[in-house]
C-alpha cells in the first residue's frame, strides 16, 4: 500500500511499525528491530524511532547539540560509534518529550543518509533532501518531500 506524505497530519502522529528495520554501517549491524515507531507529518517521509534495545551495545555515545522541535520538544544528539570510526550527530532522542510524544522516550532515530545503509522490510532506504531532515524514503511513499532545494517556505 503506498502512502502520500500530503495525506500525513500536520501535528505529527506517532505509529507503532512491525516493519524490520536494519541500520549497518562499515559492514557492522548498528541497529535491528521490529518495534519501532514512525512520526509521519505533512510533506515529509517517515522518521523511523528505534528502541535503545534495537541498537548494538556501545554504539550509541552522547554527542554534541541539541535542537527544538515545536511538536515533540528539546532533542539530543548522539554520536554512532563502529569500530574506529565516530559518525558525530548521526542519531537524536527526546529525552523529556513534549505531551502528546511520550511514546518517543528511549527511541533514537538517525539521518539514513549517514550510515552506509538503512532497510525497512530489506528495501534499502533513500534519505530525505536536505541536511536537517531525518526522512527514510521507500517505495511505500510519495512525495514531493520536503527538503529539496526550493520546499523550505511549504
Amino acid at each position: 500500500m503506498t502512502e502520500s506524505v500530503w495525506d500525513y497530519p500536520r501535528p505529527p502522529r506517532v505509529e507503532p511499525s512491525s516493519e524490520h528495520v536494519v541500520v549497518t554501517h562499515g559492514g557492522v549491524v548498528v541497529a535491528d528491530t521490529t518495534s519501532s515507531l514512525r512520526v509521519l507529518e505533512t510533506s515529509h517521509p517517515p522518521t523511523y524511532y528505534l528502541p535503545r534495545a534495537a541498537f548494538a551495545d556501545g554504539v550509541l555515545r552522547p554527542g554534541k547539540g541539541a535542537s527544538w522541535c515545536e511538536w515533540k520538544g528539546r532533542a539530543a544528539y548522539f554520536d554512532l560509534v563502529v569500530g574506529d570510526e565516530v559518525l558525530p550527530a548521526v542519531a537524536w532522542t527526546y529525552p523529556s518529550p513534549s505531551k502528546g510524544f511520550e511514546q518517543l522516550a528511549d527511541h533514537f532515530a538517525l539521518y539514513p543518509g549517514r550510515v552506509d545503509r538503512c532497510t525497512v522490510d530489506g528495501e534499502v532506504v533513500e534519505p530525505q533532501p536536505g541536511d536537517f531532515y531525518g526522512g527514510w524514503i521507500t517505495s511505500r511513499v510519495t512525495g514531493p518531500f520536503k527538503g529539496s532545494p526550493g520546499t523550505s517556505g511549504w
